[in-house]
């Protein structure tokens, strides 16, 4: 029992082994024997509910973790029941302990003093929490901190310096990601490798999932309670600035380059990168806020958010919205293109919440800047944001004159994407102004398939078709005055269905409310419906 002791001495049991051909050894360790005939059998942590999907009481005490902190509850307190109000606080807490049954056990000591949900509110240190273990168990085990350090100590040198830079990685990382963190901090990465086999073999690393399809790498995490003994030792050994500022800066490349892959044929690989990195591109964005005023650090903020917001408008646009006014807030004397570039899209994402009057606003003192300093590439695209307001503002009229503004300035910069999607909205604005035929001519212009298919690419829980389908609003009017939408691809079916919802959601609701429309005004407002549904 707790071979990783004595893990020295494995030749000697690969030689008794060797010697008594009847003889079977069973080992529990923390590290692996790495001795020929050695077969490895994983120890997981308890299983834990889903704190945000709960099943009834009799289900949710089944699971292993909630059974086990019943059960060492009911030791320090007889009488203590899982009830419909406390159910959600114990099912967060295993969730946040990790299912560790040590953990687990010494939370549950804790109920004599606190009740689950103050418990759970205190859970953010686990560390100063989780103490006053059993007197009659090894003092390894009487607290959570102490059995961490005592896998931590029996690592070597090297290995404790690579599992405190890991503790700076939010819900995993890849190996490239490790890599490039080594190079930043030591100028090579020799070491990663064998280091990272070396954690996983010790179970201070856990191998996940691979990153997309096929032959993706995988990502490695550290359990939560683990990672936080990590980053209480990279505070301690003064490892803190600089880790930080590598992790910054590998992560602010990584979203700078997803946004110029968002206008490729790989943007749904890129999209579903950026939302796997999404806890440590958060968590950079945090640490970078939490130092205040320095110009360098702010900077980085709004070229990191600049870059983001293409990702926070399909899914995050609060959480989009919060980091750019914070970032915004202290960013005098910043470059004048970073502001600008910031305030654009604080303004996109405002004005997609709700607030037209506000984002048009952030949208205007963008152009301003832009116009200041005689970039015309950034005034063309504060006036397509300007544009696109307008558009879902419904004030078509005013749309119009600024898409075709930021047309003439988009092509006269080269910008075919933001050329593209001037034509796109434009065209619309047409459309939903009854101009049809102008419309959709403007339509086919602005490569609508090739933009359609590259937002409709990104996942199903986002509103859109994932795959390679095109979708081409044609002109078919019919005797009734009606337009239909045509649906082309691989998964047209699909497609057509989400078109028809997005129909019958929102086109059914005015309808009842404005029954004299003619049938002239169906294919605006499912025009209007659809793209709603696209963009939000």
């Amino acid at each position: 029992d707790n071979f990783e002791q004595v893990v020295d001495a494995a030749v000697q049991v690969a030689d008794l082994l060797a010697a008594c051909l009847k003889l079977k050894v069973i080992v529990t360790s923390r590290a692996v024997l790495h001795v020929r005939g050695e077969q490895e059998f994983a120890v997981p942590p308890l299983a834990v509910p889903d704190p945000t999907h709960l099943p009834d009481l009799v289900a949710l005490s089944q699971y292993e973790a909630v059974a086990l902190f019943i059960l060492r509850a009911q030791a320090f307190k007889p009488e203590f029941q899982v009830t419909n109000a406390n159910a959600p606080a114990i099912a967060a807490i295993c969730a946040r302990l990790d299912g560790l049954p040590l953990a687990i056990e010494l939370a549950a000591a804790r109920i004599k003093l606190l009740p689950p949900p103050a418990l759970l509110a205190r859970l953010g240190q686990r560390l100063a929490v989780l103490t006053s273990g059993a007197r009659d168990v090894p003092t390894r085990q009487q607290t959570l901190r102490n059995t961490i350090q005592w896998s931590y100590d029996l690592l070597s040198v090297q290995e404790q310096r690579l599992f405190r830079r890991l503790s700076v990685f939010v819900g995993g990382c890849t190996l490239e990601a490790i890599e490039a963190l080594y190079k930043m901090l030591d100028g090579e990465s020799m070491y990663v490798f064998d280091g990272v086999t070396s954690l996983i073999d010790k179970s201070l690393l856990q191998q996940g999932k691979q990153d997309g399809e096929g032959g993706g790498e995988p990502r490695y995490l550290m359990l939560e309670t683990i990672r936080e003994y990590g980053l209480e030792a990279l505070t301690n050994n003064g490892e803190v600035e600089p880790t930080r500022h590598a992790h910054a800066e590998y992560y602010l490349v990584l979203a700078e380059e997803a946004e110029l892959r968002l206008r490729g044929s790989q943007q749904a690989i890129w999209f579903d990168r950026v939302e796997r990195e999404h806890g440590n591109l958060r968590a950079v964005l945090n640490w970078l806020l939490e130092r205040g005023e320095e110009k360098e650090s702010i900077e980085r903020t709004l070229r990191l958010c600049g870059a983001l917001w293409w990702f926070w408008e399909d899914h995050f646009k609060r959480e989009g919205q919060t980091f750019l006014e914070q970032a915004l807030a202290r960013s005098e004397g910043v470059a004048v293109a970073l502001r600008a570039k910031a305030l654009w899209a604080a303004g996109n994402l405002v004005g997609k919440l709700g607030d037209f009057d506000r984002g048009e606003a952030l949208c205007k003192e963008s152009l301003a800047l832009f116009r200041e300093i005689g970039n015309t590439a950034g005034v063309g695209t504060a006036v397509l944001h300007l544009g696109i307001l307008s558009f879902y503002r419904g004030t078509f009229t005013e749309a119009r004159s600024q898409l075709e503004e930021s047309l003439a300035l988009l092509e006269e910069a080269g910008d075919k994407t933001g050329t593209g999607w001037s034509l796109f909205f434009l065209a619309n604005a047409e459309i939903c102004q009854g101009e049809y035929t102008k419309g959709l001519t403007q339509t086919k212009s602005s490569h609508y398939g090739i933009l359609s298919e590259e937002k409709l690419m990104r996942r199903d829980e986002h509103g859109t078709e994932q795959g390679s389908q095109r979708v081409a609003v044609e002109d078919s009017e019919g005797s009734q005055g009606q337009h239909t939408a045509h649906v082309h691809g691989p998964n047209s079916a699909s497609a057509g269905r989400r078109w028809s919802a997005a129909g019958r959601t929102r086109v059914g609701v005015e309808s009842r409310h404005h029954p004299q429309r003619n049938a002239r005004s169906q294919p605006r407002d499912r025009l209007r419906g659809w793209l709603q549904v696209a963009w939000t």
